[in-house]
């Protein structure tokens, strides 16, 4: 069913738990990720270092959460090709905390296009166009000026300051969310224009 964002809510990672030892992830439909006492439960939010490449910083809802492991929610690594067998094993942290921000109006996001390599042969007056991934995706929203006073703004302003990076977790009405691993810039120079309220705008860079 189709959504729209009116309804949904933005929040941004500001505390998380202790680095926990993965020793194995398994190649399957929903990856499975063992860690010995790892103390989680279904719905916690985690971030995972892996030898796969692939899904380092990724974040995940736990699922099936059981005494010595869990599974990463929509994890697909039946690929050998892209996840070796044996090498998925890294660390995992919980993200234990997130900072609702409110106010936000006119939230965009930019960049995620298919990039390209043109490349001509000296012999031929032919060009030729493969695929080489993705742009990053950036996420941009503005906030009321007077929000300066609430929990989200002063994580933002923190988050902006140290450039420590974090996940902004986009839940829709529909109950989904959206995972997005990133850096912060909150822009405080407000912005002024008649017949509107003061601005501020934060950018949300993915990484």
């Amino acid at each position: 069913m189709a959504q729209v964002p009116t309804g949904s809510t933005f929040h941004i990672a500001t505390a998380h738990g202790a680095q926990k030892v993965v020793s194995a992830i398994t190649n399957d439909a929903e990856a499975v990720a063992s860690s010995v006492g790892h103390g989680y439960v279904d719905g916690d939010i985690v971030q995972i270092q892996s030898g796969w490449g692939r899904i380092n910083n990724r974040v995940f809802r736990v699922k099936d959460a059981a005494a010595d492991e869990f599974t990463l929610e929509g994890l697909d690594t039946t690929n050998t090709t892209f996840f070796a067998a044996g090498a998925g094993a890294g660390t995992v942290k919980k993200l234990s905390a997130f900072t609702q921000i409110t106010t936000v109006m006119n939230p965009a996001s930019s960049g995620g296009d298919p990039k390209k390599v043109t490349y001509k042969f000296i012999e031929s007056d032919i060009e030729y166009n493969i695929n080489d991934g993705f742009s990053a995706t950036d996420y941009t929203m503005e906030l009321d000026a007077d929000s300066i006073t609430t929990p989200g703004y002063a994580a933002l302003k923190t988050l902006t300051d140290t450039q420590e990076s974090t996940v902004l977790k986009m839940q829709m009405r529909s109950g989904s969310i959206l995972l997005v691993p990133c850096t912060v810039a909150l822009n405080e120079a407000v912005s002024l224009q008649d017949g509107s309220i003061n601005k501020v705008k934060a950018s949300f860079s993915g990484n």
